[in-house]
């Protein structure tokens, strides 16, 4: 998803748009569901919230401007959170 909200930073076509919106609709569900399971309920209501913000089906207009800063801060926000699952993982092999 991160690779997806960097591409939303330049021009492209609609339909990418569209494509992003499902996809990242259906990865934040996944993690809510994950950060669920793990009694996480602060990350839990982050991301479903995200996944109410980002729905192809309903959509809330922003503005281009104010997307690109959600966009930045979702890239932000997973790239912290794969970065302690990685250190968590290996602190755990250790």
């Amino acid at each position: 998803m991160i690779i997806l909200f960097l591409g939303c930073l330049f021009d492209m076509p609609y339909g990418y748009y569209q494509l992003v919106r499902f996809v990242a609709m259906i990865g934040f569900i996944a993690l809510a569901v994950k950060e669920k399971k793990r009694g996480e309920n602060s990350l839990f209501v982050f991301w479903i919230a995200s996944s109410i913000l980002v729905n192809p089906i309903f959509k809330i207009a922003l503005g281009r401007v104010l997307w690109n800063i959600v966009d930045i801060g979702w890239v932000i926000i997973l790239s912290i959170s794969i970065w302690i699952e990685y250190r968590k993982e290996k602190e755990g092999k250790s």
